[in-house]
């Protein structure tokens, strides 16, 4: 199967590149153009990436681009409770393989907060991210074969709140089903106002993941919120 040949709702853009090196140069440029106009036209940017396996090879592209990384707030679009030292980190794995090279300048807002419960560390979390006052410039988000995206999960208690348009939270606390099971996860309104939004997925069982959820529930299969306009879909087989 290619990208091509699935029904994606009108406005959604697919690009198909040759092998995951092709897929994370060309999404790393185009991260940098939008980070670059935003930081010209706003005087800053900010940029909002999940954490996982699959990224590691993008933030190590983009963290070469050339622009005033300074001026550059990195947020991350979920967390796993543990502290940032733990290898189960997202906001170990972006200092790791983003905040390095040019991008060492940036700024990062982690939502990782030692409280007392996970229902108060998301609270936290979410008056952490008022710094994202002009909104979100660029999301990238994954997709686990589940149909999952940030650490919105089907089955979490939190999710129908999480995935309302109406929801004022920022974050949410939310349960995956495997270890780590507790999360911190933004929420959708926050998540799809971004003013350019990606999703990046590898492969043919997560093609075939992505033709079920355009044919399922939000619930079942959360990425199914996102399939719509400015939504950019980057593949690679």
């Amino acid at each position: 199967m290619a990208i091509s040949e699935l029904d994606l709702p009108t406005g959604v853009v697919a690009h198909s590149l040759a092998d995951p090196e092709s897929q994370a140069r060309v999404l790393a440029e185009h991260v940098a153009k939008a980070l670059d106009f935003a930081v010209q036209t706003y005087g800053q940017a900010n940029l909002v990436v999940s954490g996982g396996r699959s990224p590691t090879g993008f933030f190590e592209v983009l963290s070469g681009q050339a622009l005033d990384w300074s001026r550059v707030q990195v947020c991350l679009a979920d967390e796993r409770w543990v502290a940032p030292e733990s290898p189960q980190s997202n906001e170990g794995l972006v200092r790791r393989h983003l905040l390095r090279n040019a991008a060492a300048q940036a700024r990062l807002i982690g939502l990782y907060h030692p409280a007392a419960t996970l229902e108060q560390a998301a609270s936290q979390a979410s008056q952490a991210l008022s710094v994202l006052e002009q909104g979100i410039d660029v999301l990238v988000l994954g997709m686990g074969d589940d149909g999952h995206v940030a650490s919105l999960f089907a089955d979490s208690p939190l999710l129908e709140q999480a995935l309302s348009e109406d929801c004022q939270e920022y974050c949410l606390p939310m349960l995956a089903p495997q270890e780590p099971y507790q999360r911190i996860s933004m929420t959708y309104p926050l998540l799809a106002s971004a003013r350019l939004q990606c999703l990046a997925i590898q492969g043919q069982a997560k093609l075939e993941t992505l033709r079920q959820a355009l044919l399922a529930d939000a619930l079942r299969m959360p990425v199914r919120a996102f399939m719509h306009a400015p939504l950019e879909i980057y593949w690679c087989p």
